[in-house]
């Protein structure tokens, strides 16, 4: 069971509700469901959301959880979390050497990307106050 389907275990538990009613709501099969519970599916970008906005809640906590052990710093507004979550939707396939990369390699350079991204955007914050630093 992927770290994702964990996540969404815990909100089917905090929000009192059934994988069949997440079903009728978002329009996501239950077998899409069971076979992501089993580890034979992973969901895209784009059911992610619908699950993410079901529960009122970013779809980094989906991604998140697949692709960084670390949370949104504190600092990021809210359009940080929205240019960040922009990143992660791009599906793009990747290359390298005009190879496609596995799965396991993609994930690696998600890695990397967030991390990136991330202190790219707080180093842009600095450069802007740097009053803050001190």
């Amino acid at each position: 069971m992927s770290d994702a389907y964990e996540t969404f275990e815990r909100l089917l538990r905090e929000h009192k509700v059934t994988p069949y009613r997440v079903s009728k709501a978002t329009g996501i099969t239950t077998a899409t469901l069971t076979s992501w519970k089993q580890g034979k599916y992973t969901p895209k970008q784009d059911k992610l959301q619908k699950i993410a906005d079901y529960f009122g809640v970013g779809i980094e906590v989906f991604v998140g959880s697949q692709t960084s052990n670390s949370p949104i710093p504190t600092w990021a507004t809210k359009k940080d979390e929205r240019d960040f979550k922009k990143l992660l939707e791009e599906d793009t396939e990747i290359m390298f050497d005009g190879v496609p990369l596995t799965q396991e390699d993609k994930q690696r350079v998600m890695d990397v990307l967030t991390g990136l991204f991330w202190e790219a955007k707080q180093m842009n914050k600095r450069k802007k106050n740097p009053s803050d630093d001190k």
